[in-house]
């Protein structure tokens, strides 16, 4: 774990993936961090999956010491362990947050009957599992309008401009949701591919975005990739252009529009999953099935 400048850690621990007690932390985390393009965040979030023993627990608080000022979030249900890194952490005084046990506790308590306290159900390989892998496939199978006649198939596809976060809204949409997420990229001078005309408007999502807030995210990845920050991809008047074309596409689809202007990628894909699920929608997925 390398030690670098920040104002935080948390570090998450699990005896199981870590990745139910990373997504929730991860939440909690954006609450603290600059909406800002290119500002640094300096809360930083180390997960420490797979917790075996107590004393791999009394190791990693050890070590943990060094990193403070430090919290431990954790997603443990072996009794023992949960015990070991409460000591632990009044022994080196850090901060603890027992994520998904006091859940466990109240249904326990309601319902009257005792957990089974195994580690790892939460990845129990079920139809819903296999669902979102698939999802996962297609979204990558179909990413970029790379297949256009593949939209067909999809539960949804977004349009947008470049740097709507398209991609990572269809992975995040296929990972949490199991839903079958294409996307079409709108090019100003390039026409879109006729398949998109020829799905219902109501499995389709424009994805649009303040312009101000497009130059910042379109500036910082030219940043990124080492080239001028003068490029016509980043020019003002340009964006205004493909903004402009991509709203006359999404008027001519009759589709439904999402502002993704400073939206967290979790924050977009949970107004898509609203709109697909609401009972309005004549494309209406089923939430039970999801």
């Amino acid at each position: 774990m390398a030690h670098k400048k920040r104002e935080l850690t948390i570090f998450t621990m699990s005896d199981g993936t870590g990745l139910t007690a990373e997504s929730l932390v991860l939440a909690s985390i954006r609450q603290f961090v600059p909406t800002e393009v290119g500002v640094e965040n300096n809360i930083v979030q180390e997960v420490l999956p797979r917790i075996v023993n107590t004393q791999q627990i009394s190791q990693i608080m050890s070590a943990i010491e060094y990193y403070k000022p430090c919290i431990v979030a954790y997603t443990v249900v072996v009794p023992e362990f949960r015990e070991k890194i409460k000591k632990e952490a009044e022994k080196y005084n850090i901060p603890t947050v027992d994520i998904i046990n006091p859940m466990i506790d109240c249904i326990s308590s309601i319902l009257n009957k005792q957990p089974r306290l195994e580690s790892g159900l939460n990845q129990i390989l079920d139809d819903k599992y296999f669902k979102r892998i698939e999802a996962i496939e297609f979204a990558i199978k179909f990413d970029d309008g790379k297949i256009p006649n593949g939209i067909r198939e999809a539960d949804v596809v977004l349009i947008g401009v470049s740097r709507t976060s398209k991609t990572p809204t269809c992975m995040y949409l296929a990972q949490q949701r199991g839903i079958k997420a294409g996307n079409i990229p709108l090019v100003r001078g390039s026409i879109p591919p006729k398949e998109l005309f020829n799905i219902p408007s109501e499995k389709i999502i424009g994805l649009t975005i303040d312009p101000e807030i497009l130059i910042g995210i379109r500036t910082s990845r030219l940043k990124h990739l080492g080239l001028s920050s003068s490029s016509e991809y980043a020019d003002y008047n340009k964006i205004l252009d493909e903004l402009e074309y991509a709203e006359s596409i999404m008027k001519s689809l009759k589709c439904l529009i999402v502002d993704v202007s400073a939206k967290a990628i979790e924050e977009t894909a949970s107004d898509i999953f609203s709109l697909l699920t609401s009972a309005n929608s004549p494309t209406k997925l089923s939430k039970m099935d999801l």
